[in-house]
This record gives C-alpha cells, sequence and structure tokens, in this order.
C-alpha cells in the first residue's frame, strides 16, 4: 500500500455510527491483509477525545485472523498509565498490562532499553526544514515494540495541533513512540516557528520531519484517523500513513476550525478534566492565542489541575513561562534543557519580545487552578482564585469581547484574517 492512498473513508453530519465506521475498518483490512502477522496497534492515551473503546472492538473483531494483535499507547512524554487507567482507555479489564489475550504498553521515551534507533536525519535536512534556524544530526529513536511486529496500524483522532499543524498520522510514531531527541528537536522547531503560525496549518516543516523519520521504520503500516466534532465522532479514514491522514486533516479542518470576526480582549477557557496538568491543560491557551487581540487575556479555569507538569514539573519551576525571544536571547543559559521543554513552555506563553532585557509578551496568561499564588507568580503566569471565579457570570459579554469556551483545547479559534492554507 502506498503511503499516499486512501482505502476508504466515511464523513457524517451527524455521529457516526458504529457499523459505518466498521465497514470503513473491513474496506481497509482488505487492503492491508494482516492474516497470520503479528499486529501493533499504536493509540492515544487519555487525553484525546475518541471512542477508543468501540473502536478497538471494531478493529479486534475484524483482525481476528492476525496471530497477535496488540496495542502500545503514544505517550510522548505523558505519564504512564497503570492497569486501571489503561482499563477505562480501551474499555476493557487489564490485567498486568493484557486484556483478552491483547498485550498493551506504555511508551518509556526516557527508557534506552525500550528504544532502537532506526536512522537518522541529517544536519543538511534540518537546516532545510528550519530555514536555517537550526543544523543538528537527529537519531531517529523509537519503542523497540514498533520494530518487533510483522504490521503496524495507527489508530486515533486528527485535531488542530499546536506543533504539527494537525495532529494524528506519523506523529502516532514521533513523538508519540519516540526517544527524547526527536521529541525535543521536534517541537523545538515547532517553537522557533511559533504554535500562532503552525496550529491549524496543514504542511508544516514539522510535519514533513516526522514523515522522514516514520519513512525509516520498515514495517506496512496503516491509518485508521478518527475525526471528532466535540464528542461526537464523525469521519474515519482508512489508508496509508499520508494520504489518509491528509483527508482526516482536511475533514477536521472543516469541524474544529471557528473564525471570529473581531479578536477576544479576554477569554474564560475552561479545561475538562481530561487534561489532569498544566502540560496537557495548556491546550486550553494553544487553540485561543490566534483570536486573542494584542494585550488581551487567556484565563485558564481548570480547578482540578494541581500540577505544572506531573513529569516535568521541577525543570518548569526552573525555566518559568517565557515568549520564545527570551530563551533565544539567552540560548547558552537554556541550550541544557530539554528543548520539548522550553517548547511547551513559550508554546504556552505565546508571542511575544524579549528587547534589551525586557520581556514583553503579546498576552496575558492566567491560570485558575489550585496551582497556588505563589508558584504561578515564580512561572512568569497570573493567578485568580479559582474559586472565586465562576464562569458563568461572564457569559454574554461577547459584544465586549469577552467569551467563555467550555471544553477548550480540541477546537481551534482563529480571526478571519489568519485564513490558514
Amino acid at each position: 500500500m502506498h503511503e499516499n492512498e486512501l482505502l476508504a473513508k466515511v464523513e457524517s453530519p451527524q455521529a457516526l455510527e458504529v457499523v459505518e465506521a466498521q465497514s470503513v475498518v473491513r474496506s481497509a483490512l482488505d487492503g492491508f491483509d494482516v492474516a497470520n502477522q503479528r499486529v501493533l496497534c499504536i493509540v492515544p492515551d487519555s487525553t484525546r477525545t475518541c471512542p477508543l473503546p468501540a473502536m478497538i472492538e471494531v478493529l479486534t473483531s475484524e483482525a481476528e485472523d492476525a496471530s497477535a494483535l496488540d496495542f502500545i499507547v503514544a505517550l510522548g512524554t505523558h505519564m504512564p498509565m497503570d492497569d486501571v487507567a489503561l482499563s477505562k482507555l480501551v474499555g476493557r479489564d487489564v490485567v498486568n498490562g493484557e486484556f483478552d489475550g491483547h498485550r498493551i504498553y506504555n511508551h518509556e521515551f526516557d527508557n534506552p532499553a525500550e528504544l532502537v534507533q532506526v536512522g537518522t536525519i541529517p544536519a543538511s535536512e534540518i537546516e532545510r526544514l528550519s530555514g536555517g534556524r537550526m543544523s543538528l544530526d537527529v537519531p531517529v529513536t523509537v519503542n523497540r515494540h514498533v520494530t518487533e511486529y510483522d504490521a503496524l496500524i495507527v489508530l486515533g483522532p486528527v485535531f488542530p495541533h499546536e506543533v504539527m499543524g494537525f495532529s494524528g498520522g506519523n506523529k502516532y510514531y514521533y513523538p508519540g513512540c519516540a526517544g527524547s531527541e526527536m521529541i525535543d528537536t521536534t517541537h523545538w522547531l515547532g517553537a522557533l516557528l511559533t504554535s500562532r503560525d503552525i496550529i491549524g496549518t496543514m504542511h508544516t516543516p514539522v510535519r514533513e520531519m516526522i514523515n522522514l523519520a516514520a519513512d525509516m521504520i520498515d514495517a506496512p503500516k496503516l491509518l485508521l484517523a478518527m475525526v471528532m466534532h466535540g464528542k461526537t465522532f464523525r469521519g474515519l479514514h482508512a489508508g496509508g500513513m499520508i494520504g489518509a491522514w491528509r483527508s482526516a486533516a482536511k475533514h477536521s479542518e472543516s469541524l474544529d476550525i471557528i473564525f471570529v470576526d473581531e479578536p477576544f480582549q479576554r477569554v474564560i477557557s475552561c479545561v475538562p478534566e481530561m487534561y489532569d496538568d498544566l502540560w496537557t491543560g495548556a491546550k486550553g491557551m494553544y487553540k485561543l492565542e490566534p483570536a486573542i487581540a494584542d494585550g488581551g487575556e487567556v484565563v485558564i479555569y481548570a480547578p482540578h489541575i494541581d500540577e505544572v507538569s506531573y513529569v516535568h514539573g521541577k525543570l518548569l519551576d526552573e525555566i518559568g513561562y517565557h515568549v520564545r525571544d527570551y530563551f533565544l536571547a539567552q540560548w547558552d543559559t537554556f541550550k541544557d534543557y530539554p528543548w520539548g521543554i522550553l517548547a511547551h513552555s513559550t508554546h504556552l506563553r505565546g508571542g511575544g519580545t524579549f528587547v534589551d532585557g525586557v520581556e514583553t509578551p503579546r498576552i496575558k496568561v492566567t491560570l485558575a487552578t489550585k496551582i497556588p499564588r505563589e508558584r504561578c507568580e515564580q512561572i512568569g503566569l497570573g493567578y485568580i482564585d479559582p474559586d472565586t471565579l465562576n464562569p458563568d457570570e461572564f457569559r454574554g459579554q461577547e459584544a465586549d469581547g469577552v467569551v467563555v469556551i467550555d471544553r477548550a483545547g480540541e477546537v481551534l479559534y482563529r480571526k478571519q484574517t489568519e485564513t490558514k492554507e
């Protein structure tokens, strides 16, 4: 199967029925023979909205002639999931990393024993992709399980994304199942280009980089790309890793980008509980930044969040949240920190300048979480006691540029003048 091939798809104006999704999976597997093959399916963690349990049931039914069908959670640098969390994720009882005869693995980005190198992206390619902003050889490492199966299936949704433009597709390999070199380089490349310019864009240098890396994985690959609208399953696109992803991204573009005539002055961004720290909940900022007026404010309202990052919190306390140029102007100080953490910092802080030692962010970012005031101030963010903020009190103020966004983090808001191709 060619990478650009689209084998089957279905798009629904309402909720997509399981029987329709099953017919797409069946058609795709007709063109991607798994009989007597050991198959590994790469799936998202709980920070992605999609009907994963139902789709796993469909896949295990349609691929029953595979000699093995196992799963790996494309965690990137997110927290590992225990059996309880995995059970909720897949909708089956997981015991000791196994359910109904299927193994399910957590990706471990920081465990060298679980990684293998499949190639190198040379400095010349990184220079080209970055427009001369970066120059280094990047080892392409991936979770060893990805290289130990006969065939690979990616099953996950596609949304606008702050680093890749749109999520999904080969992103499930890199950074989803990658080692730190690919994670750090892709994210810092995205930060250099800026989230505001990349998010919701189909063709980006970062996407090209991960496609190059995925080509180094020597196994047949199938993509089952879901498209959501809120919590509603609206489409399934199946085929090659690039062809099916492009089809899904175009579908997502039509559903998950809202254009506004006038920029927002203040947004109460209500982050759902599936984002359990600021590292993941920062999507409540990413998806709104393009629609915020200069000098405006995003209030991340998430009373359930009490941690900056369960994995990277200590380093973020050292670094703080800053605009991109703050880091570039002091690169010798920051270059040895993980670049993925630097990228997260500047993505959340948004655009701005650093001139003559003075940092001037374009907009204000305020946390209404359980992260204490002192820590918010330490890391360079504003603070509101979440117990004193009632989002409902701000509804109906759109004429004044004040909006409340419920379930923030998946739909992208953009000014009409910032249309992307």
